[in-house]
């Protein structure tokens, strides 16, 4: 057993007299009493926290994905879009790598700041 020893003496220093009180704590108690702790910690957290991915549905068959784009194709996509080629960064796009306006809806329920990556062709 692990014996803490704190006496409290009229006139005694508060703090000094925490180091002089004698609690009496059962190893295996301690233990078991912050392992429930932290397990409970791990618990909550899992509970509130959001996903962690940041692509959570495009391509994902694949290892990595990777778009390819030349300067042409921007040019051309930034014709039919006046002048400016878009470009989204959130992951969330129905027109990826294009960018549908969908960062708006993550950021609100993410309380996130995303945007998306704007050239101007």
């Amino acid at each position: 057993q692990a014996v803490i020893s704190v006496s409290n003496h009229k006139g005694a220093d508060p703090l000094s007299s925490l180091s002089q009180m004698a609690v009496k704590v059962d190893p295996t108690s301690l233990a078991v009493g912050v392992g429930l702790g932290a397990l409970v910690g791990f618990l909550v957290s899992k509970a509130v926290s959001k996903g962690t991915l940041v692509n959570p549905s495009i391509d994902k068959a694949s290892a990595k994905v990777v778009t390819v784009k030349s300067v042409k194709d921007i040019e051309e996509y930034g014709k039919n879009k006046d002048g400016k080629a878009v470009f989204c960064r959130c992951w969330r796009s129905s027109t990826f790598p294009y960018c549908d306006g969908a960062h708006s809806t993550y950021n609100k329920e993410c309380c996130d700041n995303t945007g998306p990556l704007v050239i101007n062709a």
